[in-house]
């Protein structure tokens, strides 16, 4: 996995911004992974791809995670710092392509979940029948006949073990009522949040050191982040 450089920061964010959050998430997994073929990143684990996008994160932002969420009991604000590489300690070894494992539960075998399998059912508006229509997508042989919240429930955390990426859901406490909770975390929109507020800034960057010394963009952008702001300091005095 290599960084994004500005040019390639910039591109991303232009292209994603036209689209689904969820075709966002497949461009950054492409820039996280800039060797593998993009046509074949949807049909890799979820956990893979989180652990793409957590990977891509540290060497663009760095390890700590600053993130915040209200308590749904008391509505008091609760702010928190997460690793990457915490998060990554979940990841077994990378898994893609062959040798993904299988799960086997109660007869019926699953395969782990892509981001295509996601796409699928992402028009599904309630979140039960999204869950049970992914779970058929999943089944390799043994298709239930009848599902229950029991099978589902020992299904669901099958995969969680076989992939522990794959659903990285934060154990959380509120300081003030004590409330606890579990909250999913989403680490493509997070990190997609914060690629717009980079490209943001660099397109004001862009532009007043534009105004000021009539360099194009790939010129100023070929510049590195320490001269850029140097110049920016000289401007803006």
């Amino acid at each position: 996995m290599t960084g994004m450089d500005a040019q390639s920061l910039l591109a991303c964010w232009e292209h994603g911004r036209r689209h689904h959050p969820q075709h966002r998430v497949q461009l950054l997994f492409a820039a996280a992974e800039p060797n593998l073929d993009p046509e074949t990143l949807a049909d890799r684990p979820l956990g893979t791809r989180n652990a793409a996008l957590l990977r891509l994160r540290q060497s663009l932002f760095g390890d700590a995670l600053k993130s915040c969420v209200d308590c749904p009991e008391c509505g008091e604000r609760l702010e928190f710092t997460l690793s990457a590489n915490s998060l990554l300690a979940r990841a077994p070894e990378r898994l893609g392509g062959a040798g993904i494992p299988d799960v086997t539960v109660a007869g019926h075998t699953l395969r782990l979940p892509t981001s295509r399998d996601l796409a699928n059912v992402a028009t599904e508006s309630n979140a039960s029948s999204a869950a049970r229509r992914l779970l058929q997508r999943l089944c390799v042989s043994g298709t239930p006949e009848q599902w229950s919240e029991e099978l589902e429930t020992r299904i669901a955390r099958a995969l969680d073990d076989a992939d522990p990426c794959l659903d990285l859901t934060l154990d959380l406490a509120c300081p003030a009522c004590g409330h606890d909770w579990s909250a999913p975390f989403d680490v493509g929109g997070f990190l997609w949040e914060e690629i717009d507020v980079r490209a943001r800034r660099l397109l004001d960057e862009v532009h007043a050191l534009a105004r000021s010394y009539c360099w194009s963009e790939r010129q100023i952008l070929e510049l590195s982040e320490t001269r850029r702001r140097a110049y920016l300091e000289r401007v803006l005095a």
